[in-house]
């Protein structure tokens, strides 16, 4: 059948800089450049092209460019280009359009409407690079009160298991198949060096990463994939997912073009199959449900590491959270609908969900509200972007934030929304063995670790203009956020006075 939908992009050569190299036919994995012998030349195929760059960076002559195609819709604000060629892909496919990535509408951005304060006068700020700025974070359940022996000045109180950061930005949860293992360990080995953790999530552990345990999270979700023993004992933090952001009250799907025997014998099923996750947790139906499968969790590894709970943030997360922390979970993760995926059909990831930073100040404020914040960390995701939006999540109310697109991005990802196919010419979304050697995990690790470190400097300069000298005297303080363009109600539920007030 022969589509009716039209090319995204335009691929430009100049004819003069070419030198015939085939360099661009080597690198892309969409097919949209070829080498015809007849003509000893290399030419494009219309409509292959998804704007992923490759080519581009790495032609030696600079003889290629890449832009949008210039073609025009005649203007109809109910029947905007993209409806139109969602329902031709759908009358030539005949099934759900998959996507690959977060949300990617102009829906309000709250991060960019709140603003951070700064000493004047009165307060004196702090030079960041004279003094010293605490970024350390704990992880893990807070008792109501700490007792100290006098005469000995032990600690009476048994503290819960406590996880520490030295910086509070994690790596989100990306499962082996949905990346490539060199991405994996490209995110471990930075996690070691950074003072962090990385998340396996749903796809289980790879042998050759569980000498990073200690900076490791391992996930057990409703498809039980890689789940066993010793992956739990392997991990510093378990993590039980609910839901994800991306695509919340729906399963995980992996393709099985996706799954090659290491990732078939890692997740433990069939080379080649769907790696389909149920949309529920078959043995979870309500909070008491939940808690057992905490505390079997927390008797399997001897009460020695925090057990966390991710849900995606939904109308009622407020409530949810409220249950998730009298079930007995340790940490609390809200991943917002911006969060990212390597697949998902496109009309779950583009409406359902609610915004992350709604999400965390409702959460926040209702766990504050009953007198249980202590009892659980809180951890966000979906639209950690840089510096600015993680002070800004921490003065909300959060205890840290994960970043998985910003994350991919370090490691060379355009964001092309084409990881659901196993094509990713950057070797992240991928498994194909040739692809996934264009990431040099040691390169990878520097490059994450380099991202990391720009952040933190940014955030100490932040804290020092705030008059603030610890991450801990910003977290949950909305006096220092003010709202920019938002309405009462809005400024309600995020817990923020107007900009001028």
């Amino acid at each position: 059948m022969r589509t009716l939908v039209p090319a995204k992009f335009i691929v430009e050569r100049d004819a003069d800089k070419c030198i015939k190299c085939q360099v661009c036919v080597n690198q892309c994995t969409f097919e949209s450049h070829y080498y015809d012998a007849e003509e000893d030349d290399v030419k494009t195929r219309a409509g292959k092209c998804i704007g992923c760059h490759r080519c581009v960076l790495f032609c030696p002559t600079g003889a290629l460019n890449v832009r949008r195609s210039p073609l025009e819709y005649r203007d109809n604000y109910s029947w905007i280009p993209e409806y139109i060629e969602d329902i031709q892909k759908q009358a030539e496919q005949g099934g759900m359009i998959l996507t690959g990535m977060g949300k990617d509408k102009p829906q309000r951005i709250y991060w960019d409407h709140l603003v951070l304060n700064a000493s004047q006068v009165t307060n004196p700020s702090i030079d960041s690079l004279r003094e010293p700025m605490e970024m350390t974070t704990y992880l893990g359940s807070k008792p109501d009160k700490i007792e100290i022996d006098l005469a000995t000045g032990s600690l009476k109180t048994k503290l819960a298991p406590q996880v520490k950061l030295d910086f509070p930005v994690m790596f989100s949860a990306m499962s082996y198949g949905a990346v490539s293992l060199n991405v994996q360990h490209s995110l471990a080995r930075a996690a070691v060096e950074a003072g962090t953790m990385w998340n396996t999530g749903e796809g289980g552990l790879h042998q050759s990463l569980v000498k990073y345990g200690n900076n490791t999270i391992v996930q057990v979700a409703s498809g039980r994939f890689g789940v066993y023993s010793d992956y739990l004992k392997a991990a510093r933090i378990v993590e039980i997912k609910i839901g994800q952001g991306a695509k919340p009250g729906i399963g995980g799907h992996l393709p099985g073009e996706k799954v090659s025997a290491e990732v078939s014998l890692t997740r433990m099923i069939p080379q080649g199959t769907d790696a389909l996750s149920p949309c529920p947790h078959h043995d979870i139906y309500s909070i008491e449900d939940l808690s057992q499968l905490i505390y079997a969790l927390k008797e399997a590894t001897n009460y020695t590491k925090p057990i966390s709970v991710k849900i995606a943030a939904v109308h009622n997360s407020a409530a949810i959270a409220s249950g998730m922390v009298r079930a007995g979970a340790d940490i609390i993760v809200l991943d917002g609908i911006r969060g990212a995926t390597g697949a998902a059909p496109k009309a779950i990831r583009d409406n359902v969900g609610i915004p992350i930073e709604l999400a965390l100040a409702s959460v926040d404020s209702r766990l504050r509200a009953e007198g249980i914040r202590n009892q659980a960390s809180l951890v966000i995701s979906g639209g950690i972007r840089n510096s600015g939006d993680v002070a800004k999540a921490i003065a909300l109310g959060a205890d840290a934030v994960n970043i998985g697109t910003a994350a991919l991005v370090a490691l060379g990802c355009r964001v092309c929304q084409q990881c659901y196919t196993g094509k990713c010419a950057w070797g992240i979304c991928t498994s194909d063995l040739k692809l996934t050697k264009r990431i040099n995990p040691e390169i990878g690790a520097r490059r994450l670790v380099n991202l990391l470190r720009g952040w933190k400097l940014e955030i100490d300069d932040m804290l020092g203009g705030m008059g603030v000298n610890a991450i801990e005297s910003l977290r949950g303080n909305r006096l220092h956020l003010r709202g920019v363009d938002l309405n009462e109600k809005e400024l309600e539920i995020l817990g923020v006075r107007m900009a001028g007030e």
